[in-house]
């Protein structure tokens, strides 16, 4: 492929993590709180949910030692479906899934760079223009033009090469691993916080719940904030080829990289239920833009302990940004090799060794979806 293998077992697990921790950590024990009304059953959402994303992994796990390719799940459909179903895959992903993605959680970044610095916006008139009532490319554009300089700017250090966006991986996962083994060390020791939280663990007789199927709707419900928490699991198999010794070390990340972040979503959830009972918790979710870790550290440290998740999720966001940038364009450089996708995709960079027209190609689109709508509107597609 002129792909060069360079990254090692760690930065492999730093892309897995990286990817897999995002803003979802901060923000979904509110509305799951909401949802199951438990703190014994919050915390087994998250555990059972940890469960089922390792079974996946170590099912990729299984599969990656055997393809260890460039492009990840474009190669295993293509070898166990066909061309037709893998290319349906990878256009998928390019035209919404993957590329949405990244806008998605570049725009998070943006708008919590903006929460910092309130960066310039366009007069009302401006930021209520629509196209046919579909979606309003200047709302928020001073978020947008952020959002877009960050991926035209992740691009270019993954451009120049695979180590590079390995750099940065390492960098921006390992603080905010320390960022979180931080709250969660405040919140067990300096929140002021209570065990009698977690009682009753089990729902309680004046639990209601918001679904007609009762307990088991409010689970189901859950699920959907842990799983969206825990995304991003599977794509460091796109880097097939640029791992060293892939088809040893890809099922040992993913192995690694799964079980690990269980533990950190867990134990973080423990320290917010330690200093937020379930019920405020719950009642986050009828504040607008409250986070539930930022209540959490303000009422730990105050304004200052806002303020450093407001940066925590800042980094996250970041970095996570990049870990999902690294993977996906490689599908489209394998795609193109295969003539499934723009002929141009499949060049390899002579002097860098990087796919460099499907990063590009990449990076433009994602920031047209920027563009294209609000935050919502990106998560849904």
């Amino acid at each position: 492929s002129g792909l060069i293998a360079k990254l090692g077992l760690f930065t492999a697990c730093m892309i897995i993590m990286g990817n897999m921790i995002g803003s979802g950590v901060f923000k979904k024990a509110a509305p799951m709180a909401a949802e199951v009304q438990s703190p014994g059953l919050l915390i087994a959402c998250w555990v059972i949910a940890g469960i089922v994303t390792l079974f996946g992994a170590l099912s990729n796990a299984e599969v990656a030692g055997i393809i260890a390719e460039p492009g990840g799940f474009y190669q295993f459909f293509k070898k166990m479906y066909g061309r037709g179903f893998a290319f349906l895959y990878g256009w998928s992903s390019f035209t919404i899934i993957q590329t949405a993605s990244i806008a998605s959680i570049a725009y998070v970044f943006g708008e919590s760079a903006n929460s910092l610095f309130t960066f310039p916006r366009l007069p009302d008139a401006y930021e209520q223009w629509s196209v046919l009532g579909l979606s309003q490319p200047l709302h928020n554009m001073g978020v947008k033009v952020f959002t877009i300089a960050t991926i035209v700017a992740l691009t270019t250090a993954n451009y120049l090469g695979v180590v590079f966006g390995g750099i940065i991986a390492n960098i921006s996962t390992c603080l905010k691993l320390a960022g979180i083994a931080l709250v969660i060390a405040l919140g067990l020791t300096m929140g002021g916080g209570s065990t009698a939280n977690f009682s009753p663990l089990g729902p309680s007789e004046a639990a209601e719940y918001k679904t007609s199927l009762g307990l088991f709707g409010a689970m189901f419900a859950a699920f959907l904030g842990a799983f969206w928490a825990y995304d991003g699991w599977n794509n460091i198999t796109s880097l097939g080829a640029e791992v060293r010794n892939a088809k040893r070390n890809i099922p040992l990340a993913l192995t690694i990289s799964t079980a690990s972040v269980m533990l950190v979503y867990c134990a973080i959830n423990i320290a917010y239920i330690y200093v937020l009972p379930v019920d405020k918790m719950a009642a986050l979710t009828q504040q607008q833009n409250s986070i539930v870790a930022v209540e959490a550290m303000r009422s730990i440290m105050g304004n200052g302990g806002a303020t450093f998740i407001a940066v925590l999720i800042l980094l996250s966001t970041f970095g996570a940004t990049n870990c999902q940038l690294m993977p996906h364009s490689r599908v489209y450089f394998a795609m193109a090799r295969d003539g499934l996708f723009f002929r141009s995709a499949s060049a390899c960079h002579p002097t860098y060794r990087t796919p460099s027209n499907s990063l590009i190609i990449q990076a433009a689109w994602a920031s047209l979806l920027v563009i294209s709508g609000t935050f919502d509107q990106l998560t849904d597609m």
